[in-house]
């Protein structure tokens, strides 16, 4: 049976969809407090640049993977409500995770007062990011943050990312990466490896799903790496944008 990593652990491919399920089924609801803790606030900056360089329009649909507790989603939302809607081609918002209990979150959210204006153009689906239940060709924009260091093959992903786009479509991947700068790489290093399980373990009671949050960050392949992944995959015109020195990076790719 083939192999794969699950942080620092070699695992049973097959094994790596169950233990990942388990890791945020067990932080979903703590998830996005979580995130502005480990990342000062930092990821919401950073999730902005995605939907800035993305620039969605109405008209277009959208499929956010990963995307559980509907960060990247209701940002998207929140961007098309100023434009004018095209009424022979509403854009819908389909937000896709593995995990049941993340989409629940996401659709709690949706129906408080200050997202309850985007509920009807989401679309909650629980699914895996290397088989989406998509068709062949049905959406204009794909984005991914923060979730395909937690997928078993992400090639098979990306591969399934340019199945699901339109020609003319795009995919930006927002992901924690390499840091390229030095000093800040050890400082980065020490901060993930000794403060973030601790945190994860006062707040969220769970310093061991937090401890492999930070090792598949490790494990997850260089900016130049991911870019060659993505022409594997078909997609063109390929680039990425480094943030606050390579503590994440956003991958772009078309499919021409």
């Amino acid at each position: 049976m083939e192999k794969t990593h699950f942080g620092f652990q070699e695992v049973d491919q097959q094994a790596k969809v169950g233990l990942v399920q388990g890791v945020f089924t067990s932080v979903a609801s703590k998830y996005d407090i979580m995130n502005d803790l480990m990342s000062g606030g930092i990821h919401r900056l950073w999730k902005e640049s995605m939907i800035d360089w993305l620039l969605p329009r109405q008209g277009q649909q959208f499929l956010d993977v990963a995307g559980g507790t509907g960060d990247i989603a209701f940002k998207i939302a929140e961007r098309l409500s100023s434009q004018e809607p095209k009424e022979d081609q509403p854009s819908m918002i389909h937000v896709c995770d593995l995990t049941a209990s993340m989409l629940e979150e996401g659709a709690k959210r949706a129906e408080t007062n200050k997202f309850s204006a985007y509920r009807d153009q989401l679309n909650w689906i629980c699914g895996n990011a290397q088989n989406l239940p998509l068709p062949d060709q049905s959406v204009d924009c794909y984005t991914i943050a923060f979730g395909l260091r937690n997928v078993t093959e992400p090639l098979e992903a990306l591969k399934d990312a340019y199945r699901v786009l339109r020609p003319g479509g795009r995919i930006l991947c927002l992901e924690f990466s390499h840091v390229v700068l030095p000093i800040l790489d050890t400082i980065y290093d020490k901060y993930s490896f000794h403060v973030l399980p601790h945190i994860g373990g006062l707040v969220a009671n769970d310093k061991a799903s937090y401890q492999y949050l930070v090792e598949s960050i490790r494990q997850f392949p260089t900016q130049d790496k991911l870019a060659e992944m993505y022409r594997e995959a078909g997609f063109e015109q390929v680039s990425y944008r480094n943030l606050s020195g390579g503590i994440a990076a956003i991958h772009s790719g078309w499919r021409i």
